[in-house]
């Protein structure tokens, strides 16, 4: 029952805090998402109704779904991240998100290592950096913050 309490919790706290930052940074980065020369043009173009609608439709749902399956990671060592006080846990916690689902992912993207490798030189702008840096920083932040005080 813990593990399910902890779960369901760490995907709520995953997609609030997904959701709070995307939108906080939507008003600084719209034009890497919308319009037909948007940079980063092999995602959905959120100007189009049906794309942005079909993003709407699908980001709940699949966000929590995430979430449950990047708490199940932290099963091994739940009892020894309750242990920590709040300011480790925030630390790892944050940390955690912003290294491990972002910066150092091995999916190239125009602000982390694989997309400075693999990356063709047009997506890796330098607003197109600090833009999506801004996004993963607010919800690495807001995610290690609320789950280091509610999780445990």
């Amino acid at each position: 029952m813990e593990y399910i309490r902890f779960s369901l919790l760490f995907a709520l706290v995953h997609t609030g805090a997904y959701l709070v930052a995307g939108l906080l940074a939507y008003r600084i980065s719209h034009d890497l998402y919308q319009g037909d020369n948007r940079l980063l043009d092999f995602l959905k173009n959120m100007a189009d109704k049906s794309e942005n609608a079909r993003v709407a439709r699908w980001s709940l749902p699949l966000q929590l779904l995430r979430g449950l399956l990047l708490s199940i990671v932290l099963y091994p060592i739940l009892g020894m991240l309750g242990d920590l006080p709040f300011g480790l846990r925030f630390v790892f916690l944050a940390s955690l998100m912003f290294i491990y689902t972002d910066f150092a992912s091995a999916i190239p993207f125009p602000h982390n290592i694989e997309g400075f490798i693999y990356m063709k030189d047009r997506y890796l702008k330098k607003n197109a950096f600090w833009k999506l840096q801004f996004e993963m920083i607010i919800f690495s932040l807001i995610f290690g913050l609320v789950s280091g005080w509610i999780l445990f």
